[in-house]
Formats: C-alpha cells, sequence, structure tokens
C-alpha cells in the first residue's frame, strides 16, 4: 500500500508567543512581536504588538508624552519578517540570527502609544539564499503609523 503524501500547509493562523522565541532570539525587551497571525509560507505575515506603559522606553521617550520609538517599529516589522522566514525555512533555521542589510523608504506618519495594538504586515519582495527583502507597514486602528521597505541577512543558512 502506497503512502498518501500530506501537503504542507501554506497558511498558518497563529504563531504564539512561546513558539515565536523559538524561531527567533529576541528577548524581552527586545522582543516586539506578541504573535504572528494570517502567516502564509514565502509570502507575508501580520505581527501583533501590544503597546503597554510598562515597555522600559517610555520612561525616556517620552515621560510626560508616551511614544514608541520609530526604529523599535521597524524593528517589530524586522521580527515579524524573521518569523516568516524561520517558518517557510523550517526547523533547522530556529535561533538563527537575523542582521539589516538596508531600510528603505522608512515612513512614520502617526505616533504609536500605549494602548495601541499594531498590526505589523510585513510581505516579501524577493528571497536570494539568506538574504531576504521585504515591504512593512505597522499599522493602528486602520491606519499606517509606519512604513518601510528593508532587506535582511540570515547569518548560518
Amino acid at each position: 500500500m502506497t503512502a498518501i503524501p500530506t501537503a504542507v500547509p501554506t497558511v498558518i493562523d497563529v504563531v504564539d508567543i512561546n513558539r515565536i522565541m523559538k524561531m527567533i532570539p529576541h528577548r524581552y525587551p527586545l522582543l516586539l512581536v506578541d504573535r504572528v497571525i494570517d502567516l502564509r509560507l514565502g509570502e507575508s505575515a501580520v505581527g501583533i504588538k501590544n503597546v503597554s506603559i510598562n515597555e522600559p522606553f517610555f520612561q525616556g521617550h517620552f515621560p510626560t508624552d508616551p511614544v514608541m520609538p520609530g526604529v523599535l517599529i521597524v524593528e517589530s516589522m524586522a521580527q515579524t519578517a524573521a518569523v516568516l522566514v524561520v517558518a517557510t525555512l523550517g526547523a533547522a533555521s530556529e535561533g538563527k540570527l537575523v542582521y539589516f542589510l538596508s531600510m528603505d523608504n522608512v515612513r512614520f506618519r502617526k505616533p504609536v502609544t500605549p494602548g495601541d495594538r499594531v498590526e505589523i504586515h510585513v510581505n516579501k519582495l524577493q528571497a536570494r539564499q539568506s538574504v531576504w527583502k521585504f515591504e512593512g507597514k505597522a499599522i493602528v486602528d486602520g491606519k499606517v503609523a509606519a512604513e518601510a521597505t528593508f532587506a535582511a541577512m540570515i547569518r548560518g543558512i
């Protein structure tokens, strides 16, 4: 009797925080993605970042008018993209370091503040061996808060 091949799913509904921490090496206070939803292998993903006043950067940015630093919003895009890459490449890529190579067309449209739920949309533009290029958008309440095009390299792949 011949075994029937099972199809590899192309869509993963939810990647929770425990799975994210197995996939990428980031940890608090620099782990900036709480969950990944609607992950389409090799294509796109949506990360979720729940912004809390307890974030350590709010102590200095800015104490009387807390705003999430833009560089951390872009970092959350990169972490969401890293989860997409690891899910696409498989278990052998788990925990590998990912380095930014470039950031282009970075735009900050509106501040991200405590209480916001940021949806981080990343789409793969190109992948060549260990170098992947993405476009990303951080969306709060249906409005774009930040956007960027960026490339990253996975070390050891």
